[in-house]
């Protein structure tokens, strides 16, 4: 699974300005619900209730919040760079300014952790981390993303 296949071009927030955890996730809750015309209730309390089980928060600025909902049509994901780093329970105990929310339908295992775990391999490349957080631009924020595993280890 690429990510091509699963971040849109409306899929970027490019210069998120939120100040908690909270608002992030209702953000990203928002943004998609804009994208697969579900609530952003039932989206914004799925990723809660995951977010209680432990934190996405992988450590180096980045977290994938994820959660499984009824009816949706695909995996989806929506991308979000912080204007400022925020508090996010992340392993490290460092804040977040990098997140990639994946919302999968339920029932959807191999898909969901296909996606999860792409999106985990991009983002340990200090590279990508790097190009992610040098620009604001949301087209260079999505080519980066969306560039194949295979044509970045190559470069």
């Amino acid at each position: 699974m690429e990510l091509a296949d699963i971040v849109s071009r409306d899929a970027i927030v490019p210069c998120a300005k939120v100040a908690s955890k909270r608002q992030l996730i209702q953000l990203l809750a928002e943004k998609a619900s804009e994208l697969v015309g579900i609530d952003s209730t039932v989206i914004f309390e799925t990723l809660v209730h995951r977010e209680q089980l432990g934190s996405t928060g992988l450590g180096n600025g980045i977290a994938i919040p994820h959660g499984k909902i009824k009816g949706l049509p695909g995996v989806t994901a929506v991308f979000a760079r912080l204007e400022q780093p925020i508090e996010f329970d992340a392993v490290d105990d460092q804040p977040v300014d990098l997140v990639v929310m994946l919302l999968a339908p339920e029932g959807s295992g191999a898909d969901h952790l296909k996606a999860l775990s792409r999106v985990a391999r991009l983002l340990r490349i200090d590279g990508v981390v790097d190009r992610l957080r040098a620009t604001r631009d949301e087209a260079k924020l999505r080519d980066i993303l969306v560039t194949p595993l295979e044509a970045i280890n190559a470069a």
